[in-house]
């Protein structure tokens, strides 16, 4: 959004300019149309999903074959299924697909009060792990309140250093070394760095394969992958109530400017929703 990562700007085509113009990725709504092939969808379903921007406007375009759209539930709002894909999807392929995750296991959760840390406490417990978040001072009672086990107030205590081993840990923030993860990894541990700092992902990305070959640690990042598949079993996650958006606040369309100043102060607990019919 800021442009200050001069290699976002490569892997993502807006080198000079924002490739998008209008900026969101996830939506929920009413189909207004469909085109003559499509079979999934018909005018006035409720719906859902991910569109690779453009999301901040009252119409959205979205092809049916890439599967980044599904019927939303009638007992989940708009506001929480539009809260849902971009975060929840990146967690479950983290913790389900490269963590392999596993009931009873100790999984630590760094960023927990985040977009993507607060599905992934949740979506771990449904899991049945026992998980610990880590974040700020004000945020802990909210990750407790999404049932974290235990919370580490990272600006009092280092987790690192504190001889606990955990099976899992999935990163969706912070600036560590991978050295300093794979210390507080359990000897067959698995650590997932899914953001944080550009530093941080790096080390998982180059250095976690061969850190990975010298022991029975595995260290690594990952790259997220929407489907329609992984959609419906989120939203079934939030119809049954094992999971539920955390909304910190919500903007108008007119206000998604204010919307991205906050988000851009750091100090968001879970999402911040825009809509465009008040």
């Amino acid at each position: 959004m800021n442009g200050e990562s001069f290699f976002l700007r490569l892997t993502t085509g807006g080198l000079f300019k924002p490739k998008f113009k209008i900026l969101g990725d996830d939506i929920a709504g009413l189909v207004e149309a469909v085109g003559s092939n499509v079979k999934q969808f018909q005018p006035g379903d409720e719906v859902f999903g991910m569109c690779n921007g453009g999301a901040f406007a009252e119409y959205r375009c979205v092809a049916e074959d890439k599967g980044w759209l599904a019927l939303k539930p009638a007992n989940v709002s708009f506001e929480q299924a539009a809260a849902v894909p971009e975060a929840a999807i990146p967690a479950l392929q983290g913790l389900r697909d490269k963590g392999q995750i596993q009931p009873g296991q100790k999984v630590l959760i760094t960023g927990a009060s985040g977009g993507v840390g607060t599905f992934a406490v949740q979506i771990a417990k449904s899991f049945g792990a026992k998980v610990t978040g880590v974040c700020s001072t004000g945020k802990l009672d909210m990750v407790r309140s999404i049932g974290a086990d235990h919370v580490i107030d990272y600006t009092r205590e280092d987790f690192t250093e504190s001889g606990q081993r955990y099976d899992l840990i999935f990163a969706t923030g912070g600036s560590r070394s991978i050295f300093d993860y794979k210390r507080a990894l359990s000897p067959e541990g698995i650590y997932v760095c899914l953001g944080g700092s550009m530093a941080q992902f790096f080390q998982a990305t180059l250095l976690g394969p061969l850190i990975s070959m010298t022991g029975s640690k595995k260290l690594g990042s990952m790259i997220a992958r929407p489907n329609h598949k992984d959609l419906v079993s989120l939203i079934e996650l939030v119809q049954a109530g094992k999971v539920a958006p955390v909304i910190d606040r919500r903007y108008p369309l007119r206000e998604a400017a204010e919307a991205l100043r906050y988000y851009g102060e750091g100090h968001v607990q879970g999402k911040i929703v825009i809509t465009v019919v008040e």
